[in-house]
């Protein structure tokens, strides 16, 4: 099923799988090519719509069923750490951060095998292979980065994040790390890193990807204050995530003509002669 708007980008849906989150319920994805002079453009802007990125492809939950998927962001200037969150801190305070161009290597493969076989053996990813896993790092229309970080004394890699630098934040696309150190919260502390990063280049947010009030995967992005999620077509703070129910009811649900006709897009700037 296809769906256009007066201009380009074409929004298309997947078809229902099961719900990788919520057990019994199936998912839906809105979702359009990023491609061209303008993608980055298209990128910021459906970022901030709570759009997320996946090679060359923007995405976002349109289930028939519930609207349970909210994407998440950290107001950078409203979040203060917990006594946990800098315990992170201390214990991750030897590793190098090390930001580079988007390019697989067969080291970070190896980490990301170790992570998926340890954490989510029977997700979606568990039978990538190198190729799939060098396509998801380096088939990028957008500015991105890999941010590797390394164990300054055993000189090994212990962590990696896949990350979009946008025009209003830090966009954490994948996150992945040795599963070897549950103590260390390293997942958490990536996070943390990445709020200094965005400080450090006077950016004002780092997205998260999606929050699911009621899954256990997704719950940790709750333990960050100043999390906003994307709801009703704006953004809004998160002040009880405790209370935050999600919305699992089939009419919390626009029909996707009216998803798609909701969505701003980017000015087209006039091409030169």
């Amino acid at each position: 099923m296809r769906h256009t708007l007066p201009i380009a980008p074409q929004f298309y849906v997947t078809a229902p799988q099961p719900c990788p989150y919520l057990e019994g319920r199936m998912e839906r994805k809105l979702f359009t090519a990023l491609q061209g002079d303008g993608a980055e453009r298209l990128n910021n802007s459906l970022s901030q719509q709570g759009f997320r990125r996946s090679q060359n492809v923007l995405y976002r939950p349109s289930c028939a069923d519930c609207a349970a998927c909210l994407s998440a962001r950290i107001d950078v200037a409203a979040f203060r750490p917990t006594k946990s969150q800098k315990r992170a801190e201390r214990r991750n305070a030897h590793l190098a951060r090390r930001a580079s161009s988007p390019w697989a290597t067969e080291e970070q493969y190896a980490l990301f095998r170790r992570y998926l076989d340890a954490r989510h053996a029977d997700g979606g990813m568990a039978d990538m292979d190198m190729f799939e896993f060098a396509a998801m790092i380096e088939e990028t229309p957008v500015r991105s980065r890999v941010v590797e970080y390394t164990d300054q004394e055993a000189q090994e890699l212990i962590a990696v994040s896949l990350t979009d630098v946008l025009e209003d934040g830090v966009s954490m696309v994948y996150s992945f790390y040795t599963p070897d150190l549950p103590q260390a919260s390293l997942g958490t502390w990536m996070i943390m890193d990445h709020i200094r990063i965005a400080r450090e280049n006077g950016l004002p947010y780092v997205y998260l990807g999606y929050w699911v009030p009621g899954s256990p995967k997704m719950g940790y992005k709750a333990n960050f204050s100043g999390l906003e999620v994307f709801s009703g077509g704006h953004w809004q703070c998160v002040t009880d995530p405790a209370g935050f129910s999600a919305t699992l009811h089939p009419l919390g649900t626009e029909p996707i003509a009216e998803q798609v006709a909701n969505i701003s897009l980017p000015d087209r700037r006039p091409t030169r002669a």
